[in-house]
């Protein structure tokens, strides 16, 4: 099993849930965003996804059988600033996995997509068969691929499973990895961050049509988005059938609620200050997970937002610093 992006934060926690269920797991990670320690000692190929050499050797070499892809671009707001680092690394770096792939006939794929594929949802919980109208280059990028998808199947025999999930949040429950981008850009690391005395916290708008004002997200704890991406490789392996799927608890919470709960967890105060509206970003998305329980036999384990930040805050008592920081005995 390759898992590309595998020392990233969604991607090392796959990568544990992978190993824990049995798997065999190399990982092949360039090391820009992700970090050595969060492999916890996984064979790890340290290659960019746009070198198609390595990506075929790499596959060659372990006698890889299926891959699962996480390497990409997130940062919604840098991708409507800078669309072309979007589609060079999202798509076209994808299109290089998926070449070497059909090269080394490898035939299962198993896609981090997002709910950004959507845009502005017209209605929710937010179905798998609503509109795909991203409204940036990040969800738009995610999207090219997804639509390119069913091309590989019918050309190459690559059977693929697109997981699109909503917010991933919280840590490792037990500790070993957890959430480390540097500039950290989430939600709930940042809330914490203000809560220690870091860099006060910047709320993007309050003027949304929602309940108050700020945007509604639906928080899906690493741990169960993990969980769900070994069912969903096991099932495609399984059924042969490719599918897609959303990953969320379908219960939002809003950025103010957030804020909140990251100040019951800590005893502490969030320092935070209203900033405009970020271009890019929907009033509300959150998920409709009746297909992934159904099909994938899946139920999020930590879906409350009170466990989800628990588990983000005691990531970071034991790594202030993140993976820089060694966690105390």
């Amino acid at each position: 099993m390759l898992v590309t992006g595998g020392a990233g934060y969604i991607g090392s926690h796959a990568v544990k849930a992978l190993r824990r269920a049995g798997h065999a797991v190399v990982v092949l990670d360039n090391l820009v965003a992700g970090h050595r320690e969060a492999v916890l000692g996984a064979p790890l190929v340290e290659a960019d996804i746009a070198d198609v050499d390595a990506v075929r050797r790499t596959l060659k070499e372990h006698r890889i059988s299926a891959v699962m892809h996480f390497a990409a671009f997130l940062d919604v707001g840098e991708s409507v600033r800078e669309p072309v680092r979007y589609y060079r690394n999202n798509v076209v770096g994808t299109l290089g996995v998926l070449e070497a792939m059909a090269a080394e006939e490898v035939k299962a794929f198993v896609f981090s997509s997002t709910c950004a594929t959507y845009g502005e949802p017209t209605e929710t919980p937010i179905p798998e068969t609503h509109d795909q109208n991203p409204i940036n280059s990040y969800g738009a990028s995610k999207l090219a691929i997804e639509r390119a998808l069913p091309h590989f199947e019918i050309a190459y025999g690559i059977r693929s499973v697109a997981l699109r999930y909503f917010n991933a949040a919280g840590a490792d429950p037990e500790g070993e990895i957890g959430e480390d981008h540097s500039p950290e850009i989430h939600l709930i690391p940042r809330a914490i961050e203000a809560a220690s005395g870091g860099r006060p916290l910047q709320v993007f708008g309050n003027d949304y049509p929602t309940p108050d004002g700020t945007c509604l997200r639906d928080y899906i704890h690493v741990a169960d988005l993990a969980d769900a991406h070994v069912r969903a490789l096991e099932k495609t392996i399984a059924s042969g059938r490719s599918s897609a799927y959303n990953l969320g608890t379908g219960t939002p919470h809003s950025v103010l609620e957030v804020i909140a709960a990251v100040e019951r967890a800590t005893g502490r105060k969030v320092s935070w200050s209203l900033a405009p509206r970020r271009p890019g970003d929907p009033a509300a998305l959150y998920a409709l997970p009746t297909k992934a329980k159904a099909d994938l036999e899946w139920t999020p384990a930590y879906a409350d937002i009170e466990t989800i930040v628990s588990t983000a805050w005691a990531w970071h008592q034991g790594h202030p610093a993140g993976y820089r920081t060694t966690p105390n005995p």
